[in-house]
């Protein structure tokens, strides 16, 4: 039979409660041990106690007091980059294995699609919802051509927005920006974020434009398709939402690139949108998808790695 590791969920929201119904769902390598908050009227952690989940309202603390604690092996943050810090802090202490699902970036980006495999922290940080859709695109440029400046719009719609994401905006956009640079390929980032407050809401749609050295259409072209099937491959509603666009920015007429002087090649435009699964929220809340979809991949291959190892403290047949 295949070896299960226990896992708990801190921050019982949006993202958090659709991230419990995959591990209980669609996971290979993981089961749930624990749904943790701060409320306790929250509606993540009644739903976490129905489905026989261990939960507490009491924070790290509660968690750490927790007699299924002893058998955690993963924790997934869901909460904020400012509390992420001290719950990492404590994390590490217990030899836990830690995957962020906040902006506070402490461990290196991870996007499944780019380099999942590549890296093996005691911290994993899965950049932002808008990153996970997007800087695949901008790698899928710069693994043809120098990219010179990439710049993402990611709108999702407001009623999938929790507390948690409209705390964190501006580590949004600064955690995006740098990802975009570290491990999209580009010189430069910018990101940003629309909070689309449409009824009946609409489906995540992103934007990424990226201004490269000039490059074979054709082999760009090829490089995003390989891209997006790499993507699908753990969420299935990301999609092109029409052709790739081209521009030649040519030599004599150049564009100001902020930060680093006029530059000219090739304007690669993608458009995309993404479905989600309806875990939690309906499928306008491709943002929730794509975020623990990408969560989901890194928990089970952080799974096998520890089962592997042999140091895996909650793992059974």
């Amino acid at each position: 039979m295949q070896h299960k590791v226990k896992v708990a969920i801190i921050g019982p929201g949006n993202i958090g409660t659709d991230l419990m119904i995959k591990v209980m769902r669609n996971s290979k390598h993981l089961e749930m041990g624990a749904m943790v908050g701060v409320d306790p009227t929250s509606d993540g952690l009644a739903r976490a106690s129905r489905l026989g989940v261990a939960t507490t309202s009491d924070g790290i603390e509660g968690l750490l007091r927790l007699e299924v604690f002893r058998d955690i092996d993963i924790v997934f943050d869901a909460t904020s980059a400012s509390a992420h810090a001290r719950h990492n802090e404590v994390l590490q202490r217990e030899g836990v294995q830690v995957i962020d699902l906040t902006p506070a970036a402490i461990g290196p980006y991870v996007i499944p699609a780019i380099n999942l495999e590549e890296e093996d922290a005691p911290n994993m940080n899965m950049v932002t919802c808008g990153g996970q859709a997007t800087i695949p695109m901008v790698a899928a440029v710069s693994r043809v051509a120098r990219v010179h400046y990439a710049e993402i719009v990611a709108s999702i719609a407001s009623k999938s927005a929790g507390p948690g994401t409209r705390a964190n905006i501006d580590e949004f956009t600064e955690t995006t920006r740098k990802a975009i640079e570290q491990i999209g390929g580009a010189e430069r980032g910018k990101a940003i974020i629309v909070l689309n407050p449409a009824e009946p809401p609409l489906i995540m749609r992103d934007t990424v434009f990226v201004l490269s050295e000039q490059a074979d259409r054709a082999a760009v072209e090829q490089s995003i398709a390989n891209m997006v099937k790499a993507v699908q491959s753990y969420v299935p509603g990301y999609r092109l939402k029409q052709a790739v666009l081209f521009d030649d920015i040519p030599e004599d007429k150049p564009i100001n690139v902020p930060g680093l002087g006029l530059r000219h090649g090739l304007k690669t435009s993608v458009f995309l949108e993404v479905e989600g699964a309806a875990h939690y929220l309906p499928a306008y809340a491709g943002n929730l998808d794509i975020m623990t979809s990408a969560a989901l991949a890194c928990g089970d291959l952080m799974a096998r790695r520890r089962v592997a190892a042999g140091i895996a403290r909650g793992a059974k047949e």
